[in-house]
């Protein structure tokens, strides 16, 4: 028979190690499998030098949250262990994070942390304790399906959603990995830690970029990446110079303001050029892109996806966490694959992830995504299901 967490055996037979950061979701989460008479082992990672970030309000992973976790752990009668993967966190996600700004990108050093940190590195922690699953706080779902094995789906709550992060979990880690707050939104989970009374109920959620003491992130690529910082020139669409800056690093794309120039309608950053140094601007309408080409792409739809995409899939990306999943088209292109737009998307910026669904909104299911590695505009526009451009138009 299976238990709540769609495991074999009683749940006090069960052994779940839970991430725990000492934010009020992952509290939660071992507070709530606790109570259920789970065996549960509470896991915090120690991911950088947390002394600069001690007093930082909504820093993850730092002194005060590592504290907090220890605290909550006692409170609720678990075994808690504080592990090292400084070096592992720099090597994965602060040198990549700094590489990725280096190159012109926009990096999302979520996704890498979830990736080779948290899915990978304390997953086979987990395993070697004897655990039977890791549990953590992310507000995101995952279903049984009929061969057994388990899909990723967006969370109940979409406006804590976090599918966007967790798109490169791959089918192996699923089948370890379960998200007890998925079906939950988030005033439930704060209620919940005022039921088990756990101090951490009010307390403020993590930032994105856990590692940045002072939030200025440009200070850690500086120091890791001063070719990143150097000054150039920046152009226009016809590659004439109209202004200066300090280092494409300070640069997205879709950025409108920091340009520093005086011009008679408004300009944005269409593109960076890592190799030359240039900042490339332009009017809005040359923000918009129709065509991404995808690296790492992972692929936890049913069947493999060389076999599944023929010419091409019909899906449903995001291009950006804050944004919702529009029609699009997935296909193999030049031994990658690559995604159309149906009415294509402003800002695409290389190095953000582009994530698939199979539905529009709602608790969707995952069906994978990639990086982007550059986006393009085409001049030909492909003819487009009803549907999808009726659900575009709204």
């Amino acid at each position: 028979m299976l238990n709540s967490l769609d495991l074999e055996g009683r749940p006090e037979d069960t052994r779940i190690v839970v991430a725990m950061s000492g934010g009020v979701d992952s509290s939660v989460t071992a507070a709530l499998l606790k109570s259920q008479g789970y065996d549960v082992v509470g896991i915090t990672l120690q991911l950088y030098d947390h002394g600069a970030a001690t007093h930082r309000k909504g820093a993850c992973c730092a002194g005060r949250d590592i504290h907090d976790a220890r605290n909550v752990a006692e409170r609720i009668g678990v075994p808690h262990y504080v592990l090292d993967y400084e070096s592992r966190f720099k090597e994965s996600v602060i040198d990549n994070f700094a590489d990725s700004y280096a190159l012109g990108e926009t990096p999302v050093p979520c996704i890498e942390c979830n990736r080779s940190v948290k899915f990978r590195d304390l997953l086979a922690t987990a395993r070697e304790l004897g655990a039977q699953a890791l549990a953590t706080g992310h507000y995101v779902a995952s279903r049984r399906l009929g061969d057994g094995s388990r899909s990723l789906v967006c969370a109940a709550d979409a406006d804590r959603d976090q599918s966007y992060f967790l798109f490169a979990t791959t089918r192996e880690q699923l089948d370890f990995l379960r998200f007890p707050l998925g079906d939950m939104t988030k005033p439930q989970t704060r209620e919940l830690a005022r039921r088990f009374g756990l101090e951490v109920a009010d307390k403020l959620d993590s930032q994105d970029i856990c590692f940045v003491p002072t939030g200025r992130y440009t200070d850690i690529i500086g120091r890791l990446k001063p070719s990143a910082i150097a000054p150039g020139e920046i152009v226009d669409l016809d590659g004439h110079v109209i202004g200066q800056h300090q280092g494409i690093v300070h640069f997205t794309v879709g950025q409108r303001k920091g340009l520093g120039i005086a011009a008679g309608s408004p300009l944005y950053v269409v593109k960076l050029d890592a190799a030359t140094r240039r900042v490339v601007v332009g009017p809005r309408e040359a923000l918009r892109m129709d065509r991404i080409a995808l690296r790492d792409v992972n692929w936890i739809g049913d069947g493999a996806l060389d076999r599944v995409i023929g010419d091409g899939i019909e899906i449903y990306v995001r291009v950006r966490s804050t944004r919702a999943p529009q029609p699009a088209w997935l296909r193999a292109a030049d031994g990658g694959y690559e995604v159309e737009l149906v009415a294509g998307e402003e800002g695409v910026s290389p190095g953000q992830a582009c994530v698939f669904y199979d539905a529009p909104s709602g608790q969707a299911r995952v069906l994978g995504g990639g990086f982007i590695r550059s986006a393009s505009a085409s001049r030909v526009a492909r003819a487009v299901p009803r549907d999808a451009l009726e659900a575009v138009r709204g």
